[in-house]
């Protein structure tokens, strides 16, 4: 069986002053007990004192098994391998940037083990050979990785090593080979595409929108048109009719700025066609991104409401959808797509 075990940085232990990522593993009578997750989870304690700049009432407010959060490191003795800790000491600067920082590792750690588990491998020497050295290049081999998805030929195969071998003399040779063998970079390139290829994102806002002139369904139709017509192939634009007056536009695109932006834009278009009628826009949720999640339980409120709609006979001719001039909106017949 290979060893997947290995700490994420080339460097055994972290510097002294250093923010660390560490997960609670007992408390004990001085301290709490925890290991190092970017370390390989060698251990480390905080002790009581070093928990809050506050005077302590509640030692489990402050601290749960199993919890992970960032610690700043104050004393490392490389020869018995103790390490101190503070989680007073971390300021909210710290903290963000550690995190970001573990979970980028977390990934590179993570497609690194899928590899060196796949191909039956020690995980180390992948680490010697390519992840080392592209932290070292880099900054960080996350860095890295983002751009083997593109070109993985130009970040692989500038990697080498040196391997000492017996000449024919019986003299010590060094050479000096490619660090990444073809197996090796076929595994590791599909298991980086595979997780790191950019995921479009789903911008979304809800609007109110109401019309109250003769003609009104046929206005906000137009508006409607408007709003997608401020959309481009980077971000197109879809407004969909939830149940009257509740509309919500999407898009799906890379960056999330640019997403936002082109929300705002056709917000501010259809506002501007559905008051040449003496309508009204409200914006009841401004553009954001979505989650899967989100997204899901938005579909779910859509069918839930097209259902409720479907049970009630006689809504096209009721006197509230007269007076809105929304009731007959037609999104099929009006080029809108389904969300």
């Amino acid at each position: 069986m290979p060893n997947l075990e290995c700490r994420m940085y080339e460097q055994r232990f972290p510097e002294v002053d250093a923010a660390v990522m560490i997960q609670v593993k007992h408390i004990a009578d001085m301290g709490a007990y925890v290991s190092l997750l970017e370390y390989n989870n060698i251990e480390g304690m905080i002790l009581f004192s070093e928990l809050s700049r506050r005077r302590i009432r509640s030692i489990s407010s402050l601290i749960k098994v199993g919890r992970q959060e960032p610690a700043i490191v104050l004393r490392v003795d490389r020869d018995k391998g103790y390490i101190d800790l503070s989680k007073r000491r971390v300021s909210e600067e710290e903290a963000h940037a550690c995190e970001d920082r573990y979970n980028k590792s977390k990934l590179v750690h993570s497609i690194m083990r899928h590899v060196a588990e796949t191909l039956e491998v020690d995980l180390e020497p992948l680490y010697q050979r390519i992840g080392w050295p592209l932290y070292r290049k880099y900054g960080h081999a996350f860095e890295a990785f983002k751009l083997i998805v593109a070109d993985p030929d130009a970040i692989l195969d500038a990697l080498t090593y040196e391997e000492k071998e017996v000449g024919p003399d019986g003299q010590e040779v060094t050479k000096v080979v490619p660090a990444v063998t073809p197996e090796v970079k076929d595994s590791l390139v599909k298991n980086i595409r595979r997780r790191m290829t950019p995921q479009p994102l789903k911008i979304r806002a809800d609007i109110e929108m109401k019309c109250f002139q003769f003609d009104g369904v046929l206005h906000i139709k137009q508006a409607m048109k408007k709003a997608e017509a401020a959309g481009n192939d980077n971000c197109p634009v879809k407004i969909k009719l939830v149940a009257p007056p509740l509309y919500v536009l999407t898009t799906q695109t890379l960056d999330k700025e640019q997403g936002i932006s082109v929300l705002t834009d056709a917000i501010k278009a259809c506002t501007a066609e559905i008051e040449k009628y003496k309508g009204k826009l409200l914006v009841k949720e401004p553009p954001r991104a979505v989650s899967e999640r989100e997204d899901k339980l938005f579909l779910d409120q859509i069918d839930s409401l097209m259902e409720q709609n479907a049970e009630v006979d006689g809504d096209a001719d009721s006197e509230e959808e007269e007076d809105t001039g929304m009731g007959d909106v037609d999104i099929t017949n009006s080029g809108v797509t389904a969300y």
